[in-house]
């Protein structure tokens, strides 16, 4: 198959990739972190507006570090679901346009199966090498500031969900943590560079839905906990800085990790899954990288955490993912594909 181009704007990051057998031959992205710092998160409308003015600029450098032409194209994957609607509608609409412009199938992406998806890439020194990947069906840890699930994955469109949180996502209590104890957005790289220095059992805090035998996560009671341990510390006049700070996100850090891990080694027992990917942000997480890969190697398992590279928004997820899907048929009328803000639909591959 021709070099599949991919585009992804769900939320703050204007991104174009070019994936061909599974190979990134391309992979730009326009970051929009400094223009949401000041406001301690993103603005939906100023993502959008961004988004705008980027995405056909690095839709051509992303050609250009390819050495491709669009006539050199085979086909076109966008993000269209869930994100940031004003942010998903840039990329959706540039990429119908393309698409009919040029004559090109094309195929509406999920942003977390495309996370997921990710485990399946190959960086260029590895084109042309048997590369090792994940066998299906695997278990996927997908977990990212907005989103923290588990999935039995079957193939390109084929996950079925196992479990999710009950509230806030792993990397949502790590952002509201960062802005609670005043470091700068994003949160969940500067709560883990601040714990490197930490001790992890200075402070004791909740690990979440114990005692269930489910899947499911919880990380609202660990935010109020934590809340409270830093309001605490404040009322009896103790600073949080220095080695308090470093200390609380130390503990933070080690227990949303047990959480993670603990649910994730459960579900691949239960689901006689030997090959176990962690992907999204928050994956890019060292101490989660190593605690998982530990746990996986004890109980016997394949661990196969996605390259930090491609853990936060990137287009090589989703032109990687379109690939698959266009290779088993997969197309969306480019007249009809629609941004999806909740991520709620379905596509069947029977």
């Amino acid at each position: 198959m021709n070099p599949i181009l991919g585009i992804e704007t769900s939320c703050d990051e204007t991104a174009v990739a070019i994936v061909q057998d599974g190979v990134v031959l391309a992979s730009r992205i326009a970051s929009q972190v400094p223009l949401h710092l000041r406001f301690g998160g993103v603005v939906p409308e100023i993502a959008a507006r961004n988004h705008l003015l980027t995405v056909l600029p690095t839709l051509q450098a992303a050609l250009d570090d390819a050495g491709l032409r669009r006539e050199d194209l085979g086909g076109l994957g966008v993000t269209n679901r869930p994100g940031l609607i004003g942010a998903l509608l840039v990329g959706v609409q540039t990429a119908k346009t393309l698409a009919l412009c040029w004559n090109l199938p094309l195929v509406g992406i999920d942003h977390i199966e495309a996370h997921v998806w990710a485990a399946m890439l190959r960086g260029p020194k590895q084109a042309g090498t048997d590369w090792p990947k994940p066998e299906l069906p695997f278990l996927a840890l997908a977990v990212s500031g907005g989103h923290t699930s588990l999935y039995r994955v079957q193939g390109p469109g084929r996950m079925t969900l196992l479990g999710r949180t009950l509230d806030d996502a792993a990397g949502e209590a790590f952002d509201k943590f960062a802005k609670l104890i005043g470091l700068p957005y994003p949160g969940g790289p500067n709560v883990q560079r601040a714990a490197q220095e930490g001790d992890d059992r200075r402070f004791e805090l909740p690990r979440g839905v114990l005692g269930r035998d489910d899947f499911a996560f919880s990380f609202s009671g660990l935010k109020t906990a934590v809340r409270l341990k830093v309001e605490a510390l404040r009322d009896g006049g103790v600073a949080i800085e220095g080695q308090v700070k470093a200390d609380l996100c130390a503990s933070l850090q080690r227990a949303v990790v047990e959480q993670l891990v603990r649910i994730t080694l459960r579900a691949a027992s239960q689901q006689g899954l030997r090959d176990v990917v962690v992907a999204g942000g928050v994956a890019a997480n060292a101490r989660l990288r190593a605690d998982l890969g530990a746990a996986c190697a004890g109980a016997g398992l394949r661990f196969w955490p996605v390259p930090p590279l491609w853990c936060t928004d990137n287009a090589a997820m989703v032109a990687g993912l379109a690939e698959a899907l266009l290779a088993a048929g997969v197309r969306d009328d480019p007249h009809s594909l629609d941004a999806i803000a909740t991520g709620a639909h379905k596509r069947s591959l029977a």
